[in-house]
């Protein structure tokens, strides 16, 4: 569903309200207090129902978000009408940064897949805050680092594993919150398997056939909407054993 792409207003309750959930997110919770409020006060809050785009391909970029409640898919749609996933993202995740450094358009569409609660850093004030604060500057080299990296992997992961052993590398990456929850696992995902195949490159047929191995095996259940985990490290042994041979 194709809604508006105007923003939501900024609404109650502020952002320093949702100070204590940011904490599970590890890069918000290494910065120190004071970098910590820097952010929250340039920080306001955004609501978008779901199926709402928040920004387009090719939209100068407004800053920073992260996600607080409901879910953003970032991804792509062709001139003829292809999709490509890129990322589900839940709480507590940040998407935005490259444009707050190259200031080129966005490179991908954002897009609310539920009634979702944003924290939204816009350009400018947060442009003036890492002019003014250098030290806050190489937290956000290490938050770009840190997206980079996890390219690098997804891209590897791509060229070289077997399907099963890509999904559960999924699951469990996307349960860590993307490599940046910090304060426990997500044991219940709210992605659909139709999305988990193109997240993944697959064929829906073939992410149907893994699941069902591994819900036979105890690993998940699988509902309707979501996948949830009951065997981490059951999930993660599995997810090395091509290194294994």
């Amino acid at each position: 569903m194709d809604r508006s792409a105007s923003p939501c207003a900024p609404s109650t309750p502020d952002a320093a309200s949702y100070r204590e959930r940011l904490h599970a997110s590890s890069w918000f919770g290494g910065l120190g207090a004071p970098a910590q409020d820097a952010l929250l006060r340039v920080a306001t809050v955004r609501r978008l129902a779901a199926g709402t785009l928040l920004f387009r391909r090719g939209d100068p970029p407004d800053g920073l978000y992260c996600v607080v409640e409901g879910t953003i898919h970032i991804g792509a749609t062709s001139p003829d009408g292809r999709e490509a996933l890129l990322a589900v993202l839940e709480p507590v995740n940040w998407f935005g940064e490259i444009g707050v450094f190259d200031r080129q358009p966005r490179t991908h569409d954002a897009r609310a897949d539920a009634n979702t609660t944003l924290l939204h850093m816009p350009q400018a004030p947060l442009t003036a805050l890492l002019d003014s604060t250098p030290a806050l500057l190489h937290a956000f080299a290490l938050l770009l680092t840190h997206k980079l990296r996890l390219t690098f992997t997804v891209l590897e992961e791509t060229a070289l594993l077997p399907a099963p052993v890509r999904v559960a590398r999924r699951l469990l990456l996307m349960a860590e919150g993307y490599g940046d929850l910090r304060l426990g696992t997500r044991r219940v995902l709210h992605v659909p398997q139709e999305q988990l195949a193109q997240l993944l490159a697959l064929s829906r047929q073939t992410v149907n056939q893994v699941l069902k191995d591994f819900q036979a095996r105890g690993l998940i259940h699988v509902a309707y909407g979501g996948i949830e985990l009951l065997d981490l490290a059951g999930l993660r042994a599995l997810s090395y054993e091509w290194a294994r041979g």
